[in-house]
């Protein structure tokens, strides 16, 4: 008999923290050809734009691009706003630079999702490792996606670190950890049959203890109305610390996002760490409901993105955009919070988070 391949958790790996120090921000490009903005794209670019020009400082930014064509207008827009970057034949250009880009191709942006995954393990030969989960379009409702799915492997490849393989379907958007052995997670999307029909929830919790090497998994609810991942936890509950998580509340009884929110709320509440103690939870209002063509769009601010210096915070140019901002700029008091209006971004439905995938420093 074949003895098991070891695993990343029986190597001594673990998934960081979204807080702990980034060696970069990994980024897929959008694409006029997508179907991720449709009637929309052109406002769409100055986005990644704007990440790029406020986590260079502090970071390295690679970017996935599609094709000949595609760099040449991801390059331009770079250049326009005057950031130097590596193409990805390794030439430079306008000076020195922090911004590199890959010939990866994906057919839409959602690095989260289809992204690599790292592992660390600063006591190993190979302290870093990338965890390539299988994707599919959230359940197969956007086909094709083989590109997307292949995007971690290039990554492990150029990088020259070991890919640890895992045929089960995880999105990066459907979980988070604290770094300290507790990872969060949703029952709408990853025990939702379109995603791993033949795993039992105690399976799936298996396979996330020996690929991201935490022992701790806690389920919540229902994610917010105009998800179409199915409930994905970043838009609703993230970790900010070991001890403490955000979580999004909506305040109008009448809101079809009420009730499962206050109920993952509660739930929250009774969660326990990877020691047996509770939580902090910490509450932000959701923004008032954003429309687009008659669509409801899961606008939250839940869906900032941690980087080294600063943190990027989708807002909504509604009146609970102050106070969703002060919240967060008590919870990081280190970093710079910074708010920018996404009620374009947000028509793809996702905002800040959903498009960026830290690479941890080791």
């Amino acid at each position: 008999m074949t003895a098991p391949l070891p695993t990343p958790a029986s190597l001594g790996y673990r998934m960081p923290a979204e807080w702990e120090p980034h060696a970069a921000t990994w980024l897929t490009w959008p694409r006029a050809d997508g179907i991720s903005f449709p009637d929309k794209f052109e406002n769409v670019p100055a986005y990644w734009v704007k990440m790029c020009e406020h986590l260079s400082p502090h970071e390295e930014v690679h970017i996935n691009t599609f094709d000949d064509v595609h760099e040449e207008a991801v390059i331009g827009k770079l250049l326009d706003a005057r950031l130097g970057l590596q193409e990805s034949n390794g030439k430079v250009r306008g000076g020195t630079p922090r911004i590199f880009l890959h010939r990866f191709p994906a057919y839409e942006p959602w690095c989260r999702d289809h992204g690599p995954i790292f592992v660390t393990n600063p006591k190993s030969a190979q302290p870093l490792a990338v965890v390539d989960w299988g994707y599919n379009a959230w359940g197969g409702k956007y086909p094709p996606y083989d590109l997307d799915d292949a995007v971690p492997q290039h990554v492990a490849r150029l990088l020259e670190v070991p890919c640890y393989e895992n045929k089960m379907v995880l999105e990066g958007g459907s979980i988070e950890v604290n770094g300290c052995g507790t990872l969060l997670t949703t029952t709408s999307c990853l025990l939702n049959q379109n995603r791993n029909p033949h795993l039992t929830q105690a399976q799936i919790e298996q396979n996330m203890k020996d690929f991201l090497g935490v022992g701790n998994v806690l389920w919540i609810g229902e994610g917010i109305e105009g998800d179409d991942t199915d409930g994905h936890v970043d838009d609703i509950t993230r970790f900010v610390a070991p001890d403490t998580l955000v979580t999004v509340l909506e305040n109008d009884p009448e809101d079809s996002n009420f009730r499962p929110l206050m109920e993952n709320y509660e739930k929250l509440l009774t969660c326990r760490d990877q020691d047996g103690k509770p939580f902090r939870v910490v509450t932000l209002s959701m923004p008032e409901p954003v429309y687009y063509d008659g669509q409801r769009l899961p606008a939250s601010y839940a869906n900032f993105y941690i980087a080294n210096e600063v943190v990027l915070v989708p807002t909504y140019n509604c009146e609970n955009d102050g106070e969703a901002l002060l919240t967060l700029r008590e919870l990081f008091p280190t970093r710079k919070v910074i708010g920018i209006d996404c009620n374009d971004l947000i028509w793809g439905l996702g905002a800040f988070h959903c498009v960026t995938q830290q690479q941890p420093r080791v």
